[in-house]
């Protein structure tokens, strides 16, 4: 057996199932070090937010833990830190899974130029999508704006691949190599907010792998219908699982292929990619351009009231003080706060997907991005910018009795369903039945809906006239 090692860098595939730079490298019949590198330039223009670098601690942890504290640890430059342990080793390889956002794509081809330059191996592996996003283009070979026929297409010309076994081959590198401490990283928030989310989630594989088994045996058939309910676990909640690569998308397609309303929000995790990659200016600008001069108001009052989830609008200040306590929020409410900042507080897209990026366990580049550009309508197969969600009507119908709101705004907690989503429109007398008292111990609204509908219609109607 030849004993010169590969190196398996780790980044977003913390999983040793179904992980092709793991596998392949087990496959050399060498020995193998498991490398994490933490690196702030690596990150760069994207630093991960507080609740996502809580998750890494605790996924750097379990996946240490699922290797016999095998995994190797360094903090800094990587080209630097690769070539110094390739040079202590006398590695031939490096293995790792390919990452799609335009700066992590760029990263990696300055790495692979400088170690190709040292005689390095510096080996690919597909094992973070479905498909890869330069091979899905319409018939005039560019990539796809809109999601119906980029499913289509996704399901008449592409099988998914199975997802690889755990490598039984599995040999560690003997010697001993220098490894941080994981606390060395300084990933956990210097004060005590993060006590919600660790009630609310299990980082690690074998915590992802809970989840799908969960969906799959109690919550799966029933997605289609439940999945707009926020009160009810009606979703997989696998978002942050697969964003940290602690289970594989092809696994997770594996499990649940045969349920198609849950099929068709799988790929819309690959269309977002796929944009991404395509229009890798997009995190920073609208996809349509004539957005770039839309008149989108600067209020630090209602931007803060809104993040704090106290804009008077029960659905959306639940959402807001979800995401808060838990790193995460239900999707349907993601469109509803989100389309409340961009089209009742004409505040800019941008500062909703800085703020889920600083917040959301699970936050994405490509989903992030996508998101926002959707419900601001600056985007792919956007909403159109007449459709304004109503918050009031959006939680009559999917969180009629108000358990949604009532859970995380408990100050509402007595006010019955007829109004526990417009508590305005209540008696004074009832309100103090209720314990409820509007402006001191919950907010009138911040803005009234009706007369901020016309406005925004009157803003985006304008834009929509001035570009044609």
């Amino acid at each position: 057996m030849q004993q010169t090692p590969i190196i398996v860098w780790l980044r977003n595939d913390l999983r040793l199932e179904d992980n092709p730079a793991l596998f392949y490298a087990a496959k050399q019949m060498c020995p193998v070090i498991l490398l994490y590198i933490y690196s702030e330039d690596d990150q760069r223009p994207y630093p991960i937010g507080a609740a996502a670098k809580w998750w890494l601690h605790h996924s750097l942890k379990a996946f240490s833990k699922s290797i016999a504290e095998q995994l190797i640890l360094r903090k800094g430059n990587v080209l630097d830190i690769l070539l110094e342990l390739a040079e202590k080793t006398k590695a031939r390889a490096i293995f790792y899974n390919k990452r799609y956002s335009p700066h992590e794509i760029s990263h990696d081809a300055t790495y692979g130029k400088e170690l190709l330059k040292k005689g390095l191996e510096f080996k690919a592996h597909d094992g973070n999508l479905l498909i890869e996003p330069s091979e899905l283009l319409n018939q005039q070979g560019k990539p796809f704006q809109v999601y119906t026929p980029f499913y289509t297409a996704a399901m008449k010309f592409f099988d998914v691949k199975e997802p690889l076994s755990i490598p039984k081959e599995l040999q560690f590198y003997s010697q001993n190599l220098a490894s941080l401490s994981l606390d060395a990283l300084d990933l956990l928030p210097k004060t005590e907010w993060t006590k919600g989310i660790q009630e609310a989630w299990n980082p690690g594989e074998e915590g992802a792998e809970k989840e799908l088994s969960s969906f799959c045996k109690n919550n799966q058939a029933s997605y289609a219908k439940d999945r707009d309910i926020p009160s009810v676990m009606g979703t997989s909640r696998l978002s942050p699982h697969l964003h940290f690569g602690e289970i594989s998308i092809r696994k997770v397609y594996a499990k649940t292929w045969n349920n198609e309303s849950y099929r068709r929000e799988l790929y819309f995790r690959e269309f977002a990619h796929s944009l991404l990659f395509h229009f890798p200016e997009t995190p920073s600008k609208p996809l349509h351009a004539r957005f770039l001069h839309f008149p989108w108001k600067k209020n630090e009052i209602f931007l803060q009231a809104w993040k704090k989830g106290l804009t008077g609008y029960p659905i959306v200040d639940a959402g807001m003080r979800e995401l808060w306590q838990t790193g995460w929020m239900h999707n349907r409410v993601r469109m509803i706060v989100g389309s409340f900042l961009v089209k009742h507080l004409l505040i800019s897209w941008h500062e909703g997907l800085k703020w889920f990026w600083d917040t959301l366990v699970d936050a994405d580049l490509a989903n992030n991005t996508f998101g926002w550009q959707w419900v601001a309508g600056c985007g792919a197969d956007a909403a159109p910018y007449f459709r304004i969600f109503n918050p009031t009507l959006q939680g009559e119908k999917f969180d009629p009795e108000g358990l949604y709101v009532k859970k995380y705004v408990p100050e509402l907690s007595l006010v019955p369903p007829k109004y526990i989503h417009k508590p305005w429109k209540m008696e004074a007398s009832e309100l103090k039945i209720c314990g409820v008292e509007l402006g001191k111990n919950y907010p009138h609204p911040i803005v009234d809906h009706d007369k901020a509908r016309v406005y925004a219609l009157d803003c985006f109607k304008k834009l929509s006239a001035d570009s044609k």
